[in-house]
């Protein structure tokens, strides 16, 4: 099992920069690529951007890509999310995921992650 704990998100203005961390425990996780999505009030959960267990490979959704960074150290077993030029339509519930071993990269789609983090809260202000 692998348990993920998100932190690091807060209320930001406009233009502003925050960095997501993901702490995992249970088991390394550097067999896996890792996910962030985010969901916002009433909205769908939706894919952000996702990196190979190794850290060579990123992908981002449209909407953030050039803004925002995926990275990872395995040693300290920790994924980050690194926001800039951030929006108030980035504001939503950001949670991070471990990719299902099955399923090819990129993943894009909740279904194709095994393990979630509880969340944390980003709020963009305009």
């Amino acid at each position: 099992q692998v348990q993920l704990v998100e932190s690091g998100g807060g209320l930001v203005q406009a233009g502003g920069s925050l960095r997501l961390s993901c702490a995992a425990s249970g088991r390394t996780i550097s067999g896996y690529a890792m996910g962030w999505f985010r969901q916002a009030p009433g909205k769908e959960r939706e894919f952000v951007t996702t990196i190979t267990w190794s850290g060579s490979s990123t992908y981002y959704a449209d909407s953030v890509k050039g803004r925002f960074t995926i990275s990872r150290d395995n040693a300290k077993n920790t994924v980050y999310l690194q926001m800039n030029s951030l929006k108030p339509e980035d504001t939503a519930v950001y949670y991070c995921a471990a990719q299902r071993t099955s399923t090819p990269f990129p993943a894009k789609t909740s279904r194709e992650y095994g393990y979630w983090g509880q969340g944390t809260q980003v709020t963009v202000s305009s």
